[in-house]
């Protein structure tokens, strides 16, 4: 007789398993423990099997009757289930394994050791923010450009274009390392290019007047906050480093008595010296008081990690400043350079060993940290002074490497 869901509910355990039978092979196993799993029982090439068809009542009665039905279909074409099965995990291990979220993060992982954190950061952040969440469950192989287009058009509609562009970046990366790897033939994001508008590329918000200099010093000197941040602050403009090598800045890296701090630059990971005047010099023994016996100089809320990425723009917002159109943590290095050049008389190449910046010579463009070592520690000291003078209200007067009167 064929079972019915009353049966199947009714049955209760025994001290042995018991097999109720249905129909055409299917039957439903009851053990000891109180268990009911469905099987199907066949022949194939003259021995009989056994086949797996779910638990009751995840499974229910016509559920498994219509398992039963399918798997019957693959024998009547001479097609074992059991290992019909067998292949279609397979293939969905393998399917799962060369998704593109799969072979993002392989990418990434081998890539990302050589890139600044700050970078990392952000280009894991687009994936999975931007394009897991529709692309990553999708075999690689199979995705094409339609799909790719339509991830690029969610962030360039809100507003996003530069992100978007660095997106579709990012996705023709990955689907060139799985070509490599051997999981796809071909890289469906290069049937995109001009497919999105060109994004207007702007440059870092930065005060250059002198006067706005002026009124911006004052202003954080004034600043309300922690005085980790308020160290940060001021030192900024003074050293006019990259914002993620002076959050990340390490107490091992600085000899105050020598006035220096050497460390990797991280977009080139070359070493780096920066001759400190006086006045940034005080400001880190203050500061050291602090955080000394720490390893970073400007500790986040956790000790153990450095300031937040985003501390000294949202500092600048609380003071009233407009990190988008007025100023930066990246703005006082455009400060630095322009008024060091056009107001101070430096030369130009002194400013970009300064700056870090790769300045090609008669040697190539290998960055030398000690380069124009004595003029780059005569200007550092001249930019402090001067920026003293501003933020006093004194004339300042352009004579070049002398500094202020």
């Amino acid at each position: 007789m064929a079972l019915t869901d009353l049966k199947i509910r009714n049955a209760k355990p025994t001290d042995k398993q018991q097999k109720l039978f249905d129909e055409r092979g299917l039957y439903l196993l009851v053990t000891p423990a109180g268990g009911k799993w469905w099987r199907l029982k066949y022949r194939f090439g003259g021995k009989e099997k056994s086949l797996s068809m779910g638990v009751y009542p995840d499974i229910g009665l016509k559920q498994a009757r219509e398992r039963r039905d399918a798997a019957r279909k693959l024998l009547a074409n001479g097609i074992d289930p059991s290992i019909d099965r067998k292949v279609q995990k397979a293939a969905t291990t393998e399917r799962a394994a060369n998704s593109f979220e799969a072979v993002a993060r392989e990418w990434f992982a081998k890539q990302s050791p050589g890139w600044a954190q700050s970078h990392a950061d952000k280009v894991i952040g687009r994936l999975e923010n931007d394009v897991f969440p529709w692309l990553g469950g999708r075999p690689i192989a199979d995705i094409t450009a339609p799909e790719v287009l339509a991830v690029l058009r969610r962030v360039e509609t809100r507003g996003a274009l530069d992100t978007a562009h660095r997106v579709h970046q990012n996705c023709g990366q990955v689907f060139r390392y799985a070509i490599a790897t051997g999981r796809a033939e071909r890289d469906v994001s290069g049937d995109l290019r001009g497919a999105l508008p060109a994004a207007r590329h702007t440059h870092f918000a930065s005060v250059t007047e002198p006067s706005e200099v002026a009124a911006l010093l004052r202003a954080l000197d004034g600043f309300q906050g922690t005085f980790v941040v308020q160290c940060a602050l001021r030192l900024a403009p003074l050293l006019f480093v990259r914002p993620g090598e002076l959050r990340t800045a390490e107490w091992a890296q600085f000899d105050l008595d020598k006035a220096q701090w050497r460390y990797t630059v991280s977009k080139t990971k070359t070493e780096h010296l920066v001759p400190l005047a006086k006045q940034a010099v005080a400001i880190l023994r203050e500061l050291h008081a602090l955080t000394g016996l720490r390893k970073y100089v400007f500790p986040g809320r956790d000790v153990k990690k450095p300031m937040s990425g985003a501390a000294i723009n949202a500092a600048l917002r609380r003071m009233g400043y407009d990190t988008r159109t007025e100023i930066t943590g990246h703005g006082f290095r455009a400060m630095a350079r322009t008024i060091l050049h056009e107001h101070l008389r430096f030369p130009g190449e002194v400013i970009e060993h300064q700056l870090a910046h790769k300045v090609p010579d008669a040697l190539g463009t290998a960055y030398n940290r000690t380069k124009f070592i004595v003029d780059r520690t005569a200007m550092m000291q001249a930019w402090a002074d001067y920026l003293d003078a501003l933020k006093a209200g004194v004339q300042v007067v352009p004579i070049g490497m002398s500094g202020v009167a």
